[in-house]
């Protein structure tokens, strides 16, 4: 049996079909991040001062800043994760949204003051998202990393390149 070296073209063109795949699909592993995982050692996901407070009168005027955060984790920079959470949209392209801050609560950056920026990740997708309004519950898979950004309604702590994002399912 002869074995023949392979063709260059043969093998060009796999690897350029492989570059067009979704990353997901390249990842052995997502990893499958809660809320609890992007604090630091011995802090809380929610902070004490805004636990309970969900749907309180946003002019009462005591909580009308966003908490500070104690640090961001980098356990999982440059990682395929899977992340569920609440869209608030930033920037929208035709009917979907191509820009959002994923937040772990609803109401999180708009009813209340916003959670510290290490419980913000702000979300693009190159293919827009078609959501059903403020505060749809979903699960965006993509890179992860951490970054640091303000946006009008509250600094973040991290970024995800969505390579899909799905309506959340219990």
């Amino acid at each position: 049996m002869v074995i023949l070296p392979p063709n260059r073209r043969a093998l060009l063109a796999g690897l350029g079909a492989l570059a067009c795949l979704p990353r997901a699909a390249l990842a052995e592993d997502i990893i499958d991040l809660n809320w609890r995982d992007l604090v630091s050692d011995g802090e809380t996901s929610i902070p004490p001062s805004m636990q309970g407070l969900f749907g309180h009168d946003e002019t009462d005027g005591l909580f009308s800043e966003q908490p500070q955060s104690n640090g961001v984790r980098t356990d999982w920079n440059g990682l395929v994760v899977s992340l569920p959470g609440f869209i608030v949209p930033i920037d929208y392209s035709g009917t979907g949204v191509t820009a959002f801050i994923l937040v772990p609560y609803v109401g999180a950056c708009v009813h209340v003051p916003p959670p510290p920026a290490n419980q913000l990740v702000f979300v693009t997708t190159s293919k827009p998202y078609e959501n059903s309004g403020l505060f749809e519950a979903v699960t965006v898979v993509g890179m992860f990393g951490t970054a640091s950004m303000s946006t009008q309604l509250a600094d973040i702590s991290y970024a995800l390149s969505a390579d899909f994002i799905e309506p959340y399912r219990a």
